[in-house]
């Protein structure tokens, strides 16, 4: 990774986005101390423009940025961090410098939380204890969820039919973790197919 800092006085424009949902969450700027104090760190650290130092996001309120993959553009002058926030990012409350959470992508989130109670055997959690009772078990539960959700299809109970659709998703989320698959393995054939 070589960084051209020469375009613009030193800086350039980092955005930061979240790594499981895509969600823009700010726009900052490095100089080459902070680039190289970010990679070494994997905490996110700006050249603030208004102090006139390196700042790390969350050096006082905690709400760190963990960064999670780095990529420079074609003209080797902007970057592209991916990263997991800590709390909100924005100052003003907001989750987003650029508003609030927005849910497409959520699904990755989600995904991560199922991984992290099963790969930790947290035992109160009703995900770890249906993801322990075997394979056959998940697979029957992510049955009867479609067939509730078929049955509320055919009703006009459009907020039953949701809390059935969000029921199948989060099942089939614990049974592709059965698996050792991931949601991202089940879009690269969604994208394959749809070439």
């Amino acid at each position: 990774m070589k960084i051209n800092f020469n375009k613009s006085e030193g800086l350039v424009p980092v955005i930061i986005q979240d790594n499981r949902t895509l969600q823009v969450l700010m726009l900052g700027y490095m100089n080459e101390e902070a680039f190289e104090k970010t990679k070494k760190e994997g905490i996110v650290t700006f050249f603030s423009r208004s102090k006139n130092r390196l700042w790390t996001k969350g050096e006082e309120s905690g709400n760190f940025l963990i960064v999670k993959n780095i990529k420079i553009d074609c003209d080797n002058d902007t970057i592209l961090i991916k990263a997991i926030p800590k709390n909100i990012v924005c100052h003003t409350g907001s989750f987003s410098c650029f508003g609030d959470k927005n849910f497409k992508g959520f699904l990755y989130e989600l995904e991560e939380k199922i991984n992290q109670r099963i790969d930790e055997k947290i035992g109160d959690s009703y995900t770890y204890s249906l993801f322990q009772s075997g394979i056959n078990k998940v697979a029957q539960k992510v049955g009867e969820e479609a067939i509730e959700l078929v049955i509320e299809s055919k009703d006009n109970n459009e907020s039953l039919f949701k809390n059935e659709a969000a029921d199948l998703l989060y099942h089939l989320l614990i049974l592709l973790k059965a698996k050792n698959l991931t949601l991202e393995n089940i879009e690269e054939i969604l994208f394959q197919r749809n070439r």
